[in-house]
């Protein structure tokens, strides 16, 4: 994996949150990461961890801090510094007692000969949303019905 980040050729970079309630955030997802990784899916250029305890006061964790950390020190390279101060804070102040996140932000290195091409034919993309799973799940339901009946 290289350790720069070439603005030019680099696919779209995605920050995602993932909250865990309970604090009982164990590190079972680092594997699933790691292959993404692996596979050239993903880069993961940054990520977190924060906590909030029962009285609301927060930590935050970075990857060399803590046991749990330590299973995604596989995934991270030269980190490049992308989630701030700000960003963890922000996070910090959405989540209820007891619960935990794992901030992480990503290239999407699948897509990058197409963002390339796209800058280089002057396109731009204006607009892009994920459909949420459980929309997806009733779409998909509703056609397996369409479909049997």
């Amino acid at each position: 994996m290289p350790a720069t980040l070439d603005a030019e050729t680099a696919g779209p970079v995605d920050v995602a949150v993932i909250a865990f309630d309970g604090n009982r955030f164990n590190g079972n997802v680092a594997p699933a990461l790691y292959d993404l990784q692996e596979n050239g899916t993903v880069r993961v250029l940054d990520l977190a961890f924060v906590t909030k305890d029962a009285a609301g006061e927060v930590a935050f964790v970075e990857i060399a801090d803590s046991e749990v950390a330590g299973r995604f020190e596989q995934l991270t390279g030269e980190e490049f510094d992308l989630l701030s101060d700000h960003d963890l804070d922000a996070v910090a102040a959405s989540l209820p007692p007891e619960s935990s996140a794992l901030v992480i932000a990503w290239e999407n290195t699948w897509a990058a000969r197409l963002t390339t091409a796209l800058r280089a034919s002057g396109g731009q993309v204006v607009l892009m949303e994920r459909i949420p799973h459980d929309d997806v799940v009733r779409a998909v339901s509703a056609l397996d019905e369409e479909v049997g009946a």
